[in-house]
Formats: C-alpha cells, sequence, structure tokens
C-alpha cells in the first residue's frame, strides 16, 4: 500500500469513518491488470469528504493544507508525495450547456453509475482489502477487456464529454475493446465536446500523444469527428500525395513519424510529440506542383510553426512550450537531405536549437524513416558527430560577436542605434562563418573599422521620386 493510503487508513482507524473508504478508478483497476499504478488516488468516502479532509490535514503525512470544493462535496489532499483527492459517494444531474454537475450524497452503487467506465467502478476497502464490484460488471469487463459505460454511452457522454476523449485514451492505453454502440455513441456526442475546457482537452490529448499507441488514438480522433473539434487543421491533410519520396500521404506520414518517436516505449516529452505530429501541418496550405510534375512544399516549415502556433494557444498550452514546439517545426528542414555538415551550419543550429538540439535530430530522424522505404536516408550518426566536434571547439555560449554592443560604440562613437546591431551582427556571423574566433577581440577591431568603410547607402523615403 502507498504511504498515502496508509496515511489515510491510520488516520481513521477507530473513528467513525473506519471501514468506509473505498480507492476507486485507475488504482484499483491497474493493480487488477498488473500494471504500474499512478501516484494520485481516487477515495470515495461513505461520509462527508471534507470533513475527512479535514482530519487528514492534521495526519504526519499531510504536506499541505487540503483544496475543498463545497459544491461538489469533494477536496483534494497531498500525503506522503501522493495526490489523494476525497469526493462524497453521490449522485449527478447535469445541465445541457454545462459539464458541472448538481450533486447529492448517494450509495456507492448510485455513486459508481456516474463513474465513465465499468473498468474504473471497482472499490477497494482501504481497511479491510474487500474488494467490490458495485455494478456487477466491472471485473467481467476487466478479465474480457472490454470498455463499457455503466449507463446507455450516449447518456454517459452527455454529461460530461471529455469522457470521449478518455474512451479512446483507455482504450489504447489498455488494450481494450469498445462496447457494442460506444464508438457510435461517440460519433454522435461529439459536438458537446465544445462544452469542454480546452485545458481539459489538451491534458487528455497529450496523455494519449506520449503512448506508444499514439497514432492509433490519433485515427480513432479523426475517424470519431473528435479531432475536428479541437485541431480542425489535421483533416486537410488527408489526401494529399507527397511525391516520390513519400508512400504515404502528409497525414499516415504524419502519424508515422509519430510512432517512429513513441514506438519504443522510452518516456517522450509533449513537446517533442507535438512538433513530430504537428511537423508537417503547412503543407495542405503550400503545396504546388512544378511543370515537371514535382511536387513542391516551399516553406511549409514556417507556415507550419505559425500554425502550430495558434492551435496551441487555443488549447492553452504555456507560452514556453509553444516556443519549443514551433521552433522544432520552424527547423525541421534545415538539415535537408544531407548526411554530412558543414562547420559553419553545425554552429548555427547549435546557436539557433540550444537546448532543443537533441530534440530536433530526434524529429528530423523519425520523420525521415517515415519516407517511402526505397527512398530512405542515411541515419543521423555523421552528423551527431559533426555538432559534436564543432560544439566543443566552439560551444554555443561562445557562439556571439567578440564586442558587445557597449563596446562597438565606444570604439566607433556611434549613439545606441540600429547601426550598433548591424556591426555587432556582422561580428557574430563571421564567427559563425568560422573567419574570427569568438575571444580575438583585436581583431573585431579592425574589422570593425573595415565595417564602417562599407556602411550600405541608406534606404530612400517612401515617397522620394526614385522610391516608384
Amino acid at each position: 500500500m502507498h504511504p498515502a493510503l496508509e496515511a489515510a487508513r491510520l488516520a481513521t482507524e477507530h473513528t467513525p469513518f473506519q471501514g468506509r473508504l473505498w480507492l476507486v478508478g485507475g488504482a484499483v483497476r491497474d493493480e487488477l491488470l498488473g500494471l504500474p499504478v499512478s501516484d494520485d488516488y481516487d477515495i470515495v468516502v461513505e461520509g462527508d469528504a471534507i470533513e475527512l479532509a479535514g482530519r487528514l490535514a492534521n495526519s504526519p503525512s499531510a504536506e499541505s493544507a487540503p483544496v475543498i470544493y463545497t459544491r461538489f462535496g469533494t477536496a483534494m489532499v497531498r500525503l506522503a508525495g501522493a495526490n489523494v483527492e476525497l469526493v462524497t459517494a453521490r449522485r449527478e444531474n447535469y445541465d445541457a450547456a454545462s459539464r458541472k454537475p448538481h450533486v447529492e450524497a448517494a450509495s456507492l452503487e448510485e455513486d459508481a453509475l456516474r463513474r465513465d467506465f465499468t473498468v474504473n467502478s471497482l472499490l477497494r476497502n482501504l481497511h479491510t482489502g474487500e474488494l467490490r464490484d458495485p455494478l456487477g460488471a466491472g471485473l467481467d469487463d476487466l478479465k474480457a477487456k472490454i470498455l463499457r459505460t455503466p449507463l446507455d454511452p450516449a447518456a454517459t457522454f452527455s454529461e460530461d464529454p471529455l469522457r470521449m476523449l478518455r474512451a479512446v485514451r483507455f482504450r489504447w492505453k489498455l488494450g481494450f475493446a469498445p462496447a457494442a454502440g460506444l464508438y457510435e455513441a461517440i460519433s454522435e456526442q461529439a459536438p458537446r465536446l465544445a462544452i469542454i475546457s480546452a485545458e481539459r482537452i489538451r491534458d487528455e490529448w497529450l496523455k494519449m500523444l506520449v503512448h506508444p499507441s499514439a497514432p492509433d488514438a490519433m485515427r480513432d480522433l479523426m475517424a470519431l469527428g473528435l479531432l475536428d473539434r479541437f485541431a480542425p487543421e489535421f483533416r486537410p491533410l488527408i489526401g494529399i500525395d507527397q511525391g516520390s519520396y513519400h508512400h504515404l500521404d502528409a497525414w499516415d506520414h504524419s502519424l508515422a513519424a509519430l510512432g517512429n518517436l513513441v514506438g519504443s516505449g522510452e518516456p517522450v516529452s509533449p513537446t517533442l510529440a507535438l512538433a513530430v505530429l504537428l511537423h508537417d501541418i503547412g503543407k495542405a496550405h503550400t503545396r504546388t506542383v512544378g511543370r515537371d510534375g514535382a511536387i513542391h512544399f516551399y516553406q511549409h516549415e514556417r507556415v507550419g510553426a505559425r500554425m502550430a502556433k495558434e492551435m496551441l494557444s487555443r488549447l492553452k498550452l504555456s507560452q514556453a512550450d509553444i516556443q519549443i514546439v514551433t521552433l522544432l517545426i520552424a527547423s525541421h528542414m534545415r538539415l535537408g537531405s544531407f548526411d554530412v555538415l558543414s562547420a559553419p551550419a553545425a554552429r548555427r543550429l547549435i546557436r539557433d536549437l540550444g537546448d532543443q538540439l537533441e530534440d530536433l535530430l530526434t524529429l528530423v530522424q523519425a520523420d525521415r524513416d517515415a519516407h517511402h522505404p526505397d527512398k530512405a536516408m542515411k541515419d543521423l550518426s555523421q552528423v551527431r558527430a559533426r555538432l559534436a566536434e564543432v560544439g566543443q571547439v566552439t560551444p554555443r555560449e561562445k557562439l556571439v560577436s567578440p564586442l558587445t554592443g557597449k563596446q562597438i560604440m565606444a570604439l566607433t562613437q556611434l549613439p545606441p542605434s540600429p547601426e550598433v546591431g548591424r556591426l555587432k551582427e556582422a561580428l557574430t556571423e563571421m564567427v559563425m562563418e568560422g573567419s574570427l574566433l569568438p575571444d580575438d577581440q583585436e581583431r573585431a577591431q579592425a574589422i570593425l573599422s573595415e565595417l564602417l568603410l562599407r556602411k550600405p547607402p541608406s534606404v530612400p523615403e517612401p515617397d522620394a521620386p526614385d522610391g516608384h
């Protein structure tokens, strides 16, 4: 038993709560399936969950004051390094325009009816260890690997439409088959997803994307009409012919690349999964066919980065995460089909990508491995070796001008101005090209004098006669 659950058990022995605390949901389900159990626990209480939260807050294992939701009869406590949600056994009634229920105390059997799936309604008593199946169907469905709703699926999904996304996630995470009528109900209720907050949709989606089954989950989201509700940018990728280097359309290629990323089962960050899935999202808007019949997607990486920013902003990702994803998408064509990288190109990648350089290489490899098998490009071992070699000689922090802006102003007597930035950038570019060492200030000063003599002519004013 996890220390958090042991703390809850000990704190309620010889109290009115003894024998009335039931672990429910994923922790019971995954234990019975022999799967790892997370450190987030749900406890349904035959009694007042808020009163229980106050009692647990005085436990030696409590790490913070409880968070109370009086309207719903729930509370969140932090015990021994785990989040424990306490819920009074209840029944719920929903308004059609909201997923926030009206609640009232009820029996364990009635509480089980409001759960999303029968396999998540199983109960384990914290004090006695008793396993209870209040619906009489949860254990059978668990053994048969069937995903079934306690009520008619249309009613279950209408009450809380997020359950439709959870159905797809659990189907593929657990390897279960949807019960008869389950997916049909999702297709019918898909428009109801509009009442769910972007944050809740985002969290469910990201859980799918980092799992090895992510491509299968994405196909279900598309087929059921759910993806159109929060990320309609994907549908135009279906059927886009990408030319001779591809055997898949843009949609299936994106899923194949995602599968290459998550297929090993190794941990994957949500930002990298998003970048791989979205790396070609701009192709639907950039496809052209040349006179020779060749298919091109000029600047699709830049268009895709802009589209990804709009989509992920809509889903309320943090600005930091959006910047990472869009940087990776915008940069994924920089290696082209080259297997040998020049030193200047390596320096620019090191400077521009920083901590995301390894993720970019992972993205590019996943993309390459999703190309036509007969057109497969080589792995990136030579590129990696070149980056390591160049990075050892000139690490990222040294890829700057030998002279600061203040030093340039002191040497040239220039005031703060774009001209100072131009000179500094010119020196930085020489460092990138390898014609100037990052710490060679003496030579940089000599070059500075030459650069001043090459000052570009001023741009004519818009209304000047020769500006037309």
